[in-house]
């Protein structure tokens, strides 16, 4: 093939077409401005192939190029990391259009073009992602196809066809890598940078207005598969971050420097699977309160399980919790010190509120109850938008607004347990979550985010209080959509209206999460389990090395068997009418040479047969015009053909040599 040759018009339209659909997915994530250069280039060059116009000079290109890396250096700030790189990619792709006319150009360009493609799992690794990226690569392969093409131009239904025919030989050998090729630690879709910056998730400060704000996010947080029933909706709280400092308005974590606390469980673990979405943080979303933890993970004094590293790929582990136990039956001074820590001056009328429940009740269960009676009677609104605080912001909200979400509501109840002498700490995390009946798992989402109060007393340790449930309990019971008066803030998914959307979004989600766990955790631990089934023994690398190259060789060698297979020719029928004259001649001892042609054997039979000589001249005359004559073109009189068919038959037939 060479590489010097023009293209056709067809191939720059299935080269166009593929690229388009490479970056359609790219639009949303860059600039106005970049979409809009992208297409105004790829109609340029389609105006271009139109016209029969000149392609623009260096002169023109050159200009355009640096300016094009100037914007994306001023919108980003860099020319490197995801979202730049990406746009740079696609940016100067589009430009190389403007210059591109030979095959080498386009072999050039379809390769990047197979690259852009792949960068949309930077983006989202979701399963309809991966089914739309088989439109481009697809496109691609077909332009590949028509280019190296070296008897003029295919027609578009025959380069589809060997498009698809190439891209299906190639699924079982993509398939055995797959599942095969040792899987490499680590997140695969991923660049340093910018490439985790819109990941969203707790925090590990919380201020009024945080958890409020998270709420309003319809996106998965995890999925959660039981070992058994699932347990009561009021019992599960998933523990994320714990607070203990407060500054006045908002919480943040501590140091982690004293023994991890004692758990004694009251009652059978719940066991169950977990599969955490990305969130950039440390922390482990588990049931409170954690007994079995993830390999490799460890936990905190307060018991919050930490991964080594951020979690900055989908991650499934397994668990086991108690919902009911002791924590820390004792508290040393200077985890009592912190958890009594509350700045020296602001929020007076909170601090005498709190100051007069400890001289009149005394005892931290009367002072605890009188607290969860207030926000049940005087007036308390659990609401997604509830106003601006001052300084003050405790006594801002429990004398003035009295209008607050979950943060509010943990914020002040800690503030006035810690006031009348109760250590106290916050908890972040989720409560809740839907059943998918599909899959038989639930559903957590952004908008289950929580917050809630441990307190610690003598005869318990750390008991878990949520003052939300004093004063919207259905919170708790059934979920967020039922708590609140005015849902529509709510994202759709969370919400318990439009049951046919909700059904088929279920649906949906279940097939995705079929791809999340096979295909995107499909890690080394899945990989080594699944040779260890094939084989019937503990599988190990060598192994594994092993069945990769007998599991390629043997593929290569069926792959052979199948391409390099003696094909039998489709016989039309001229053919077949000539096969029965000569299978004739051959009865008379005239056979025909390898590779003799239709005159020579006339010449021949004609000597050895002069009885039949005419006859034998006009079968060959009419065989070569069906074979090779006005009948053979594709807009020969079908008639005609027919005719000349006919008369060619009824000789052989009577031919009687």
């Amino acid at each position: 093939m060479s590489l010097a040759i023009k293209p056709g018009k067809a191939d720059l339209h299935w080269l166009l077409g593929a690229m388009l659909l490479a970056m359609a997915l790219h639009f949303s994530h860059f600039p106005l401005w970049t979409s809009a250069l992208i297409v105004l280039f790829m109609a340029w060059r389609l105006l271009l192939q139109w016209r029969q116009w000149a392609m623009p000079r260096l002169w023109l290109l050159l200009p355009i190029t640096l300016l094009g890396v100037a914007g994306i250096y001023l919108q980003y700030r860099t020319l490197f990391g995801r979202d730049a790189s990406v746009a740079l990619l696609a940016l100067m792709l589009s430009l190389k259009l403007m210059e591109s006319s030979t095959r080498r150009d386009y072999v050039i360009l379809i390769f990047a073009g197979y690259f852009l493609t792949v960068t949309a799992f930077l983006f989202d690794q979701s399963l309809w992602v991966g089914g739309y990226l088989l439109l481009p690569v697809f496109g691609l392969t077909a332009c590949l196809v028509g280019i190296s093409y070296p008897h003029g131009v295919l027609s578009n239904r025959l380069r589809s066809r060997l498009s698809l025919t190439l891209l299906l030989q190639a699924a079982p050998l993509m398939l055995m890598l797959f599942l095969l090729f040792p899987r490499i630690p680590g997140p695969l879709w991923g660049v340093p940078q910018d490439a985790y910056r819109a990941m969203s998730g707790l925090n590990d400060h919380m201020q009024p207005g945080d958890i409020s704000e998270l709420s309003l996010s319809g996106a998965v947080a995890f999925r959660v598969q039981f070992q058994g029933e699932i347990p009561a909706q009021r019992q599960l709280y998933w523990r994320g971050p714990v607070l203990w400092q407060f500054d006045g308005r908002g919480w943040h974590m501590a140091g982690n420097d004293h023994a991890v606390e004692k758990l004694e469980g009251l009652g059978e673990a719940v066991s169950y699977t977990m599969t955490l979405e990305p969130h950039n943080r440390r922390w482990l979303l588990m049931l409170d309160v954690p007994h079995i933890l993830p390999a490799g993970t460890f936990l905190t004094s307060e018991r919050q399980v930490l991964a080594p590293m951020p979690v900055r790929t989908r991650m499934r582990y397994n668990g086991s919790s108690h919902t009911q136990y002791h924590l820390a039956a004792g508290l040393g001074s200077r985890e009592l010190a912190r958890a009594l820590q509350l700045p020296p001056g602001g929020n007076p009328r909170s601090r005498a509120l709190a100051m007069a429940w400890q001289r009149e009740l005394q005892t931290p269960e009367r002072i605890i109850n009188a607290a969860l009676t207030m926000f049940r009677s005087q007036g308390f609104f659990y609401t997604l938008t509830p106003p601006q605080l001052g300084d003050d912001a405790i006594d801002d909200f429990l004398f003035s607004s009295k209008r607050g979400f979950c943060e509010h509501y943990a914020s002040s109840f800690a503030y006035l347990m810690r006031a009348a002498g109760i250590p106290a700490r916050i908890v972040t995390g989720y409560q809740g979550g839907e059943t998918n009946p599909v899959g038989q798992y639930l559903i957590v989402r952004q908008s289950d985010a929580h917050a809630w109060v441990e307190v610690w007393l003598a005869s318990r340790g750390w008991v878990r209080l949520d003052p939300t449930a004093a004063v919207a309990p259905s919170r708790v019971d059934s979920g967020i959509n039922t708590a609140l008066t005015d849902n529509t803030l709510l994202p759709i998914l969370a919400r318990q209206d439009h049951a046919w959307l909700r059904k088929l979004y279920l649906n949906w989600d279940a097939v995705n999460n079929g791809w999340n766990q096979w295909v995107l955790g499909y890690n080394q631990q899945r990989q080594l389990e699944l040779l260890s089934r094939i084989t019937g023994t503990t599988a190990n690398w060598q192994q594994l090395m092993l069945w990769l190259t007998g599991s390629l060789l043997l593929m290569a060698l069926l792959l052979c068997a199948l391409l390099f297979r003696r094909k039998r020719m489709p016989i039309d029928p001229a053919q077949a009418l000539y096969l029965r004259y000569l299978a004739k001649l051959s009865r008379r001892g005239i056979q025909a040479g390898a590779g003799e042609g239709p005159l020579s054997i006339q010449q021949r039979a004609g000597k050895l047969l002069p009885q039949h000589e005419a006859e034998i001249a006009r079968i060959t005359r009419l065989y070569l015009a069906l074979r090779y004559g006005p009948h053979a073109e594709p807009h020969a009189e079908p008639h005609a053909e027919r005719k000349t068919m006919a008369e060619l038959r009824s000789l052989i037939e009577r031919l009687d040599c």
